[in-house]
């Protein structure tokens, strides 16, 4: 159907009202595109300023026009706006960490798990802070986005973890070039991991695994330059 250039074929899979012309004229230049990425960054410094909904909504069809593999389209989106449920996803990421912490600094089990999970003592100081300043009323894990994206699949799903992730660099560019900030939420990721219980994807209504997740905004300001990442490196 891609390729067709009457348009003499037709697919039942594919209906007319589903194939659309291609516009090559309006494509951003290599140059454009290349700067576009180069811009993109986290950026966790947000106004007070609501996302436009036409803003969200393209974000939305940006994340799932994503490829999939086998062309499956099982990624699923959650659009978490609500203050009460944002305040949620903050305190239910800082219980969890409370959780590790308490485990992680148990005596009896200490000199076995610094041999078994020497990452997580990594993350130590970083779980301590969180919860410090939670406590003191600065929520440092949405900050003060105004939305959160979900992006999830079936658990059956064997890619659901590649196929999320595709989706949310769909996503992170849209916003980019909307200029809406935009995190990712790996702390949020990270206490989700530890769910196994499902009480996070219970209070959503979310049927499957979540595998990424976006901070959204309006930014506080405008970056005006972006830095160079480490070279490269040898390509074998």
């Amino acid at each position: 159907m891609g390729v067709c250039l009457s348009g003499a074929v037709v697919h039942s899979t594919f209906p007319q009202e589903k194939v659309h012309k291609i516009d090559y004229s309006i494509y951003p230049t290599s140059e454009q595109l290349m700067m576009l990425i180069k811009s993109r960054r986290s950026n966790r410094a947000m106004s007070n300023a609501m996302i436009p909904k036409e803003s969200l909504q393209m974000i939305l069809e940006a994340a799932h026009r994503a490829p999939t593999a086998s062309n499956s389209q099982k990624v699923f989106f959650k659009l978490i706006e609500n203050p009460d449920d944002l305040k949620y996803i903050s305190d239910f990421t800082i219980k969890t960490f409370e959780k590790l912490i308490k485990l992680l600094q148990t005596p009896i089990l200490k000199l076995i798990l610094k041999r078994i999970m020497p990452e997580a003592y990594k993350y130590l100081p970083a779980f301590n802070r969180l919860k410090i300043e939670h406590e003191k009323g600065n929520d440092l894990i949405i900050r003060k986005a105004k939305a959160v994206l979900l992006i999830y699949t079936p658990k059956s799903n064997r890619f659901g973890k590649e196929d999320a992730n595709l989706a949310y660099q769909n996503g992170s560019l849209m916003a980019e070039s909307l200029g809406v900030a935009q995190f990712y939420l790996g702390f949020v990721c990270s206490a989700l991991s530890q769910d196994k219980k499902r009480v996070f994807n219970k209070r959503f209504g979310i049927d499957g695994t979540i595998h990424a997740a976006m901070g959204l905004g309006m930014p506080l300001f405008k970056y005006e330059n972006f830095t160079d990442r480490n070279d490269i490196g040898p390509i074998s």
